[in-house]
């Protein structure tokens, strides 16, 4: 067999094993999907049950650590129902109970009728069918894909975080968009990203051509970030004392938090990115390169208010990055003023004059956070060393 035939019969296999790795890894997908959706109607039909009994106090008190503790003696090696997860169940489902359609046989899952004259009751579990058919008469948007792609640990934070049903859809959609563990779930509803997504002033819809993107871009960015790292007044330091390398600094040695705000798809290409434009230096405060957008984001940060000014500086790096950085396949750069405070109206209505995609956004440090926001807050002492690292970094720029 010659060279070319043997390549070419190497080729055909390598497509093959491609083809089959792919169908296995869909049928994993799907296989995981369908064990997650069949958890969660188990759960909701067994939260149902003890809904039923623990509110109509047909059992009395103790009875669901009593019921916990005998699942693990008959089913040795039993986990997810010891009593608090019992108790949980019962939250997911009063949570959602007008998941039930009460003009249709069809439900995540239904117990029979309570027989009060035998302990046992049993459970009728849905066909996966079923599941699909699924259509809510009392919620007739309800993003029900979402509903049964996240987990029950992420339903349960869901739930127990956020109280109003409309802040609940939209971190039940954040958690399947973007696959976040369940901490990093709860830190975002704790820090309020609900209220702030899709706020930031922006002209991106009148500078960015095609709508999609612009739409993806507003709803990528808050309008205000908390660097819940950044503890000056721990740190020993009076506002006049901070500018905006000590933020910088703070930011670039915590750069995966600071991503993570953003979601999935950013990487980090470096902080005061030097570019000589007609013999002119220019320094980029912080540079990112978004896949999902397939564009550099950059980030000027100032100590303080919003000015008008600082969109025309802005406006001129955007300009040399378009001209001078950016690639063929690749989108015109967008930028974001980060501020201490704005008038973020002021802010959107000025903005709309400028040619170049770019927004505002204010941003707050540890001290100024609300008391729920200092639980999640590192030690101390990591803020003080990281504050040290950055200020003997400082130096190596000097003043540009």
């Amino acid at each position: 067999m010659g060279g070319a035939e043997m390549s070419q019969e190497i080729k055909t296999y390598q497509n093959a094993v491609d083809i089959i790795k792919t169908a296995i890894l869909q049928s994993q997908a799907r296989a995981a999907k369908a064990i997650n959706q069949e958890q969660l109607a188990l759960y909701f039909g067994i939260g149902r049950y003890v809904s039923a009994n623990t509110r109509k106090k047909n059992w009395g008190n103790g009875a669901i650590e009593a019921i916990s503790n005998q699942l693990k003696l008959e089913l040795p090696g039993l986990r997810g129902f010891s009593a608090r997860n019992i108790k949980n169940m019962r939250t997911f489902y009063e949570g959602w109970q007008g998941l039930e359609n009460q003009n249709s046989a069809v439900t995540t899952a239904k117990f029979t009728e309570i027989n009060t004259n035998s302990a046992v009751a049993t459970a009728e579990l849905p066909s996966d069918n079923e599941i699909r058919q699924l259509r809510l008469a009392n919620l007739p948007d309800f993003p029900l894909k979402e509903f049964l792609s996240i987990s029950f640990t992420h339903h349960i934070a869901i739930l127990a975080k956020a109280k109003v049903y409309e802040e609940r859809i939209f971190y039940m959609k954040y958690a399947d968009t973007y696959k976040p563990t369940v901490e990093d779930l709860e830190k975002a509803i704790v820090q309020d990203l609900y209220h702030h997504q899709d706020k930031m002033p922006n002209n991106f819809l009148a500078t960015i051509p095609d709508y999609k993107q612009a739409y993806r871009a507003i709803r990528m960015f808050k309008d205000e970030y908390l660097l819940d790292y950044i503890n000056v007044e721990e740190l020993g330091m009076h506002d006049e004392d901070v500018d905006e390398r000590v933020i910088e600094s703070n930011i670039v040695h915590n750069v995966k938090n600071f991503i993570m705000t953003f979601g999935r798809g950013f990487s980090f290409c470096g902080s005061q990115v030097h570019y000589d434009k007609l013999g002119h230096d220019h320094w980029i405060d912080l540079q990112f390169f978004c896949r999902d957008l397939n564009r550099t984001v950059v980030f000027e940060l100032k100590n303080g208010s919003f000015k008008v000014g600082y969109l025309a500086q802005l406006s001129a790096y955007l300009r040399i990055l378009n001209d001078d950085d950016r690639r063929s396949h690749e989108e015109a750069p967008i930028g974001i003023i980060l501020c201490k405070n704005a008038d973020k109206d002021y802010a959107g209505y000025i903005m709309q004059d400028f040619k170049q995609p770019m927004g505002v956004a204010t941003y707050k440090t540890a001290d100024e956070m609300d008391p729920e926001l200092l639980k999640v807050l590192p030690p101390k002492e990591e803020l003080q060393r990281v504050f040290i690292e950055s200020s003997k970094k400082e130096d190596e720029h000097g003043n540009e």
